[in-house]
This record gives structure tokens, sequence and C-alpha cells, in this order.
């Protein structure tokens, strides 16, 4: 029998659970699904409480929150399988089957701040500003959903001797192994930028800065954070989510550079 426990031997934790909460029906209901659903409930009673300082429409954060969400999964989803299509290509039908993980963080992305920018380009709402507001929320949800990372026993790294090593089963290997924990790195690094742009929030004059300041900061410890992980989707030689985390780098830096003088003469 397969021994499913995630340890941490190094700092003598271990963790014996299901990948399964509880089934409904015969439907399995994982935690997978349930911590990112914390996550998108805590992000978003964040945001709420910072638009209230904004002086932006909590309502108009739900109403972009019912729209963005739905797109924000399916681009996730599009975005996994178009760089991973060879795991789907004799199963096509695998491609919903969506509980079981599979999404991509920048697709989900790039697919809020579209249908984001499409709402308030038909509200004729300030986009920036909607953003400035959204982004504490999104952070946040981001390093609480990493533990669905951890809960499916996935987006590991390589192998390590490192202390705070984790200890999980690999189908692939066959046998246990010691990893990266890179859920937790992650998880640690958006914790550490929701913070940060609180603290970012007293120097900010102009709409956009929160916006850049969180697609540089997440975008570097993202960068960084990849390259220890076993499972990236590839072009080539290239990680695909280093070559976005590269490009959300010069977008926020253009963002910041653009309003720069009025931000920077405050500090």
């Amino acid at each position: 029998m397969i021994d499913n426990s995630i340890v941490f031997p190094g700092l003598g934790l271990r963790f014996d659970f299901s990948p399964v909460a509880f089934e409904i029906f015969g439907l399995e209901v994982r935690w997978y699904g349930i911590i990112i659903a914390i996550g998108f409930l805590c992000g978003f009673l964040v945001s709420t409480f910072f638009a209230k300082k904004e002086d932006v429409n909590p309502e108009v954060l739900l109403d972009i929150a019912i729209i963005a969400t739905p797109v924000a999964i399916i681009f996730a989803r599009a975005y996994y399988v178009i760089f991973n299509f060879e795991e789907f290509k004799d199963n096509i039908l695998s491609i919903f089957a969506i509980r079981q993980g599979g999404i991509a963080i920048y697709g989900a992305l790039i697919g809020a701040l579209l249908s984001t920018y499409i709402y308030c380009r038909v509200k004729k709402i300030n986009f920036f500003k909607i953003c400035d507001v959204g982004v504490h929320g999104l952070i946040l949800g981001q390093a609480i959903g990493r533990w669905g990372n951890f809960a499916n026993r996935e987006a590991y790294g390589y192998e390590t001797s490192l202390p705070w090593r984790m200890q999980i089963y690999s189908s692939e290997a066959g046998r246990r192994i010691e990893v990266h924990p890179t859920f937790l790195y992650e998880s640690l690094w958006d914790f550490f930028v929701f913070l940060l742009l609180i603290l970012l929030r007293k120097y900010k004059k102009k709409e956009g800065d929160i916006l850049g300041f969180y697609l540089i900061f997440y975008s570097i410890g993202r960068f960084f954070i990849e390259a220890l992980r076993t499972d990236s989707l590839m072009i080539g030689n290239f990680r695909v989510s280093q070559i976005v985390a590269v490009l959300c780098i010069v977008v926020g830096s253009a963002i910041v550079v653009v309003n720069k003088r009025s931000f920077f003469d405050k500090i």
C-alpha cells in the first residue's frame, strides 16, 4: 500500500490525510477546491475592505467577481492545457476534470485582468483604481490557495536535503522522495507581498501604483521559485511561467515609471 503521508523530517512534522475531503452523491470534494474557495472568499473580503477606503462601491467588486471568477478559471485551465497538451491529447474529456488540479495562476491573472478591463470600459470605471483595490485580495487569495497544492501533493520542487525538506510519494519515481516545498515558498512570498502592498498604500498618489508593484514583486518571487519546480510548463527549454514573470515585471515597471514622479515625490 502506498504511503501518501506528507512528512517534514527535519521539522518533525507529519500529515496523514486524503486529498479528498468528502463525497456528495458519489462526487468527490477535494481539499484543493475547498482551499481555493477559502482563498477566494478571504481575498474578496479584503478587497471589499480596501474598496471602502478608496471610495469604490463594494457592489462593483461583487459584479466584477461574478464575471471575472469563471473567466479566470477558464483561462487558468486553458493556459495549463495549451502548454501541457501531451497530458490531455489521448483523453480530451479530461480537460474538464479541473477538480483534481491543473490550473495556472498566470492564466487566471490574465483572465481576471482582461474581464475586469472590459467591465470597466463598458461601465466607464477607472480600471487602475479597481485593480489597486483588487490586487490586495488577489495576492492574499494566492497565498492561501497554494495550500491546495499541498493537499494535492503537487507543485513541489527538486530533491533536496535542506532541513525544511518535504517528503512525499512520487508516482513518477515510484518511491518516496524529499523535495523543496515550493508551494510553501510561494505562499510565504505571497503573504510578504500582501503585507508589502499594504505598506506601499500610504505612498500611493496615482492610480495603478499598487497594481504595478503587485506585478513586479509577485513575479520576482515566482521567477526564482519556478526554477526549483519539477512540473513547470515548458516552451522548448524555457519555463513558461518564467517568461510570463519577466513580461509582468516589465509591464509593472512601465506602470511605475509612468507614475514615478508623483509616486516617489511623496516618499
